[in-house]
């Protein structure tokens, strides 16, 4: 008896378990992190300051996760102001609620913590976070975010033999609170201090030019083996230019699109781009090498100190690197040179993405266009008394009601469906001014940079497609010159000073999109404004309900709760419910067969 008892407990049990292993396989699996946010002091370029970390680390930890995965971060505010983390080029399917930018979500108060939860659905590719209030990102706070393909999925390349993340970006020795100040007062912030790689200043390759001291970045390699280097620009307003010394840089992947494999021997890379170099180590060792980001479209005798200098450094390395560093793109008086580079970037149409179907199954050439908006960006004026960036005549302000928030308790007057499809002829004005996008539209977006300096763009929930640049004023008879097969889809575009870019988007994510200049210093001015996309349907399937744990500040402020750390978990909703239940059944039945 007591033989078939524990026979039939053992038989129920272990359907059960079997039970409990489909479950969790049939969800898709769930990452879990914990973020603290704060401030450490640190000498990147030899001078102590305040930066900000990631669990004091700057920058901080690479988010490492793969297609389709459940990312769960929860996030501690331990600074002396409010906080958001945004995921820059993670697309948020259904989900602004998760973006990180005011225009979706009441910040972080001090003190605080908030939980972000979100799937990388049907992507993979390269990207980075950072806090997107408040001028932080000047201070730190930004690290990578990798996004690996599925096992079943095969890449374009052959598996390399590791990974390896950068960052690099300008650097001031002044922290954000002072360049904000700086920027409120109506002053520009000037040449920056340096040029950081991976948080670190520059190898001491000139003795005159570095201070000794400073600590800098080295990558180990072996010999003969080839590495995935991922590259992000996480700076505040500087182009820079990418090469590593004696090494062919074989573009891969761009913010989540598989490339038309290239040879470059430096790329420009942008404030907010990301890119995937396969590079090979096949040199002969005779001493380390140079890994330099350094500024472009400046006056270089200005700046020959504002250079980001790290070490390649193979294992058989025979002595370290000295004498000059490799030489940028000689293109002073060529000003082609860096667009026909962009230009040359192109989608790889043949290899799978994160689904296994071709990524240029996708023909966006063939698609009508339902509505068009002219984009222009000027430098810096003044409106009522405040100095302001403008597009198309509107700098932006944030209202103290976020705009998803205030669709959802249909609060009046938060903002206003009227960004003109065109520059304003009149005055310019500040106002919360958005776009209202077509639900399954597909929106072409000229954007033109009358600046003086270069400007990138971008626009989150969304990758977009690059058709076109070109120098001079956009106009109608532009179109003729598009790429209309195989333009590159990313998530951050370059739009050169005197001219245009087009890019072309499908507008199938329902909900309040961010589009911005990256360019801190302009986007804190106002420079962006958002783009709305509603489904007149009331369903869940193209839009998730507003989050258990969200936030709540301007007129909803009366609707937030205590703090509730409870709410941070890595099962949540009705999985949680199911597996608890399950918990409490195999406890019950060892109890009865006891």
């Amino acid at each position: 008896m007591a033989s078939s008892t524990f026979l039939s407990c053992s038989f129920i049990c272990i359907t059960i378990l079997l039970f409990l292993v489909g479950f969790c396989s049939a969800e898709d699996p769930f990452a879990n992190f914990d973020y603290v946010v704060s401030y450490i002091t640190a000498s990147p370029l030899g001078v102590p300051q305040q930066v900000i970390a990631v669990n004091g680390m700057f920058p901080g930890p690479t988010v490492n996760v793969t297609t389709n995965y459940n990312v769960v971060v929860n996030v501690k505010n331990k600074l002396d102001e409010d906080l958001l983390m945004h995921w820059s080029g993670i697309f948020m399917r259904k989900n602004s609620w998760q973006d990180g930018v005011l225009g979706t979500n009441c910040p972080i108060p001090p003190k605080w913590n908030w939980t972000y939860q979100f799937q990388v659905k049907d992507q993979i590719g390269s990207f980075y976070y950072f806090p997107s209030t408040n001028f932080q990102r000047a201070s730190g706070g930004f690290g990578s975010i990798v996004v690996n393909n599925r096992d079943i999925i095969p890449i374009p390349f052959d598996t390399p033999y590791g990974d390896i993340t950068i960052v690099i970006g300008d650097w001031y020795i002044r922290n954000h609170t002072a360049l904000r100040r700086d920027l409120n007062s109506g002053k520009a912030l000037g040449i920056p201090d340096g040029v950081l790689i991976n948080g670190k200043g520059p190898y001491r390759y000139n003795d005159t030019l570095v201070p000794d001291g400073i600590d800098y970045e080295k990558i180990d390699v072996h010999p003969g083996k080839t590495y995935r280097i991922r590259v992000s620009n996480v700076g505040i307003s500087t182009s820079l230019n990418f090469r590593i010394q004696n090494h062919n840089l074989l573009l891969a992947e761009t913010e989540g699109s598989y490339t038309v494999q290239q040879n470059y021997s430096s790329l420009d890379i942008h404030v907010g781009q990301s890119y995937s170099f396969l590079v090979t180590m096949d040199q002969n060792a005779s001493s380390d090498y140079y890994i330099v980001a350094s500024a472009r479209f400046v006056n270089e005798s200005h700046w020959q100190k504002v250079i980001g200098v790290g070490i390649l450094h193979y294992t058989n390395s025979k002595g370290k690197a000295s004498g000059p560093l490799p030489d940028p793109p000689q293109d002073q008086f060529d000003k082609t040179f860096s667009m026909n580079q962009a230009r040359s970037i192109r989608w790889n149409v043949t290899a799978s993405g994160a689904r296994p179907n071709p990524q240029g199954s996708f023909r966006y050439g063939s698609i009508n266009v339902t509505e068009v908006y002219v984009l222009k960006n000027k430098p810096p004026v003044t409106i009522n008394g405040k100095w302001r960036s403008t597009l198309s005549g509107i700098s932006y302000a944030n209202p103290v009601t976020p705009i998803r928030l205030a669709d959802q308790y249909k609060v009046k007057d938060v903002y206003k469906l009227d960004f003109p499809t065109n520059p304003l002829t009149g005055p310019p004005r500040i106002a919360a001014s958005i776009i209202n996008g077509t639900y399954r539209g597909f929106m072409e977006v000229i954007l033109q940079n009358n600046d003086t300096k270069m400007h990138s763009y971008h626009m989150s929930g969304y990758n977009f497609f690059v058709v076109g640049m070109d120098y001079g004023e956009w106009t109608e008879n532009s179109r003729g010159t598009y790429n209309k097969w195989d333009g590159i889809a990313r998530t951050t575009t370059q739009v050169f000073p005197g001219a245009w870019t087009v890019i072309l988007v499908s507008l199938d994510n329902v909900g309040i999109w961010n589009l911005r200049t990256e360019n801190l210093d302009s986007w804190y001015l106002g420079q962006e404004t958002y783009v709305r996309v509603v489904n007149s349907e009331a369903t869940n399937k193209t839009e998730l309900p507003i989050p258990d744990n969200a936030l709540f500040c301007g007129a909803l402020s009366h609707l937030q709760k205590p703090q509730d750390i409870s709410l941070a978990t890595s099962i949540t909703g009705n999985q949680s419910k199911s597996f608890l239940t399950l918990l409490l059944l195999i406890s019950t039945l060892i109890t009865t067969f006891r």
